[in-house]
């Protein structure tokens, strides 16, 4: 099915206005290769409606901008291999701001919108920010209740489409699915958190006796969707003992306080006031994103929780205390989180922009790499970036020139599609797009530590790290099943693939080459639901080193433990299997 809609020619920002006001000529859609329908043109996108598509990865946006290459067929139309019945209801939602759904599914229609990046869609007006559309709404001062004998409602998407979902009896694709089901696992040092649909369970590795449950949530009335673990916090109330785990879902987030002794409590509950997308820690401070321009900041010392107002935010990466946030705008800022909250003006958070890409493309992806202490070169930073146009860039900042910020360095225009990661290490630069998480990889050359321009950056391998989308919201959520890579900046790295959602086995291939490791299949054949790579450190006892662990957790509540080390050791050996060092119990 052929649709036409409003494009804009180059140069970028004179063809944006151009279609946002009228002056934009008609292009053809190819979608899903069906017969071609001529359609009327499509109206102009009036400008309080332009931020239905805006956000970190618009590919219709991008296709109609030209901000990204386009595949065309016989006739000179774009074509876009997705499904043509579900894109009809999507685009009369751009022409009329009302959403006739036809026949097809509410899941179907939900996941195509996340796809198109079709805000309205997705998330409800009550929880927009000053950037949408909506405008701002002022706080809420709901309690959450935090001990439940009933299952929640589904808090994930709750925009047209979850309603829709709820009128229909039709569970949405971010559900909770099996309450029972692992849905994130993460690691720091020796501590492990397992988070199922509405608690979260912590563990700690002890030399003597070796994992030990030591903390379990109550029972919280909210599907949790993001965790963040902090095992070594410095300057807290109990000093170098404190541990720290948070949950999120939506906008709210819980924060207790962990003691080896088993003990918890909770410390607070905080909002955001938009949906959060990620949620970690640098240093003693808890730290909350969100792609609407909101960072929400919580110090260990003071026990302050701080939100600033920043420009769109697709990216982030944390460098020592230094917390770098990549744009909607272009720009790359930074903020000094060991300072906060001494560095306050206004009570604002100084959010500093460190670089401004060239062409002012959003940036999507973001990677720093600090020069060890022990090198020669001195305060050596490099920071590696994708855009929305698919362009990799290296910039550097020299030691001489800490003043003047960093200088472009390198560029790559290798990739279609939005880049959605990347990774700048001792000895490669990785980078994935949103075209079936396609990677390309480069050799990098150092100098005393330093990145040299002799002989450079060199192509080393492209690949796919294939893995089908789930629908249903039965194997897993999205934060507990990202495919990397995994691993030190100084050691090799790895993707975690699982190809089809519901799969008992998961590949460990490295980043660089894209060779396969091992395959990891469940001892009990139930269906991976989340995964994560986490470096454990080894014992007192002289020699030992420490051990790289793969952490699935499962549909049936189980978590597995795999030693991934012996299989990268052993990794010249054609797809050997690797045996599982532990398994905790089954809930």
């Amino acid at each position: 099915m052929r649709k036409r809609l409003c494009r804009t020619e180059k140069p970028e920002a004179a063809a944006m206005e151009a279609a946002m006001t009228g002056g934009a000529e008609v292009v053809e859609l190819n979608v899903g290769g069906r017969r071609r329908v001529r359609t009327p043109p499509t109206p102009p996108v009036p400008p309080s409606f332009q931020n239905l598509l805006v956000g970190p990865l618009t590919p219709l946006l991008s296709l109609l901008s030209g901000r990204i290459s386009t595949l065309r067929d016989e006739t000179g139309a774009i074509f876009i291999d997705r499904d043509p019945t579900v894109f009809a209801p999507i685009l009369n939602f751009l022409r009329t701001k009302e959403l006739d759904p036809r026949d097809v599914s509410p899941s179907l229609l939900l996941h195509e919108a996340q796809f198109y990046g079709i805000t309205p869609l997705v998330f409800p007006a009550k929880r927009r920010n000053r950037h949408s559309v909506a405008g701002p709404r002022p706080p809420t001062d709901r309690t959450p209740v935090r001990r439940s004998n009933t299952m929640p409602p589904n808090l994930g998407h709750a925009g047209l489409l979850g309603r829709l979902s709820e009128d229909r009896g039709v569970t949405s694709v971010t559900g909770g699915g099996d309450a029972g089901m692992v849905r994130i696992v993460c690691g720091h040092h020796n501590w492990i958190a397992v988070a199922y649909a509405q608690f979260l369970v912590c563990y700690r590795l002890k030399e003597t006796s070796g994992w030990q449950q030591t903390f379990s949530s109550p029972r919280l009335d909210w599907v949790i969707e993001r965790v963040a673990l902090n095992a070594k916090v410095l300057g807290g109330p109990l000093g170098d003992h404190d541990k720290m785990v948070a949950a999120a879902s939506c906008s709210e987030i819980i924060l207790w306080a962990l003691r080896a002794d088993g003990n918890g409590s909770e410390i607070g509950v905080f909002h955001l006031g938009v949906p959060l997308e990620a949620l970690f820690f640098v240093g003693n401070q808890l730290i909350a994103t969100s792609h609407s321009g909101k960072i929400g900041v919580w110090n260990a010392v003071t026990k302050h929780w701080q939100i600033q107002d920043v420009v769109p935010i697709n990216s982030y990466d944390a460098a020592g205390t230094f917390l770098l946030l990549g744009c909607n705008n272009g720009s790359i800022y930074y903020v000094d989180v060991q300072k906060f909250p001494l560095r306050m003006k206004d009570n604002d958070l100084l959010v500093t922009e460190l670089y401004r890409d060239p062409f002012e493309d959003a940036v999507t992806a973001l990677s720093v790499y600090l020069t060890p202490k022990s090198s020669d070169s001195g305060n050596w930073i490099e920071i590696a970036y994708g855009t929305s146009s698919g362009v990799v860039r290296v910039i550097v900042q020299h030691p001489e020139t800490v003043g003047s910020g960093p200088q472009l360095f390198q560029t790559f225009t290798v990739h279609r599609s939005p880049v959605t990661k990347i990774m700048l290490s001792e000895k490669h630069l990785i980078s994935v797009c949103a075209d079936n998480n396609h990677v390309r990889t480069w050799t990098v050359t150092r100098f005393r530590g330093m990145i040299s321009t002799q002989p450079g950056s060199t192509p080393l391998a492209s690949f796919n790290v294939l893995a089908l989308e789930d629908m249903d919201g039965h194997a897993g959520c999205a934060a507990g099943t990202d495919i990397g890579p995994f691993g030190e900046r100084d050691d090799q790295q790895v993707f975690i693939q699982k190809v089809v959602p519901d799969a008992c086995q998961v590949y460990v291939r490295l980043s660089s080459t894209g060779k396969r490791i091992c395959e990891v299949r469940a001892v009990d054949a139930s269906a991976i639901t989340a995964f994560t790579v986490h470096e454990c450190e080894g014992s007192r006892r002289v020699g030992s080193r420490p051990r790289r662990l793969l952490l699935t957790g499962h549909a049936n509540g189980s978590l597995q433990l795999w030693d991934l080390s012996t299989a990268m050791d052993m990794g010249g050996r054609p797809q050997g299997t690797t045996d599982p060092i532990a398994v905790t119990p089954e809930w």
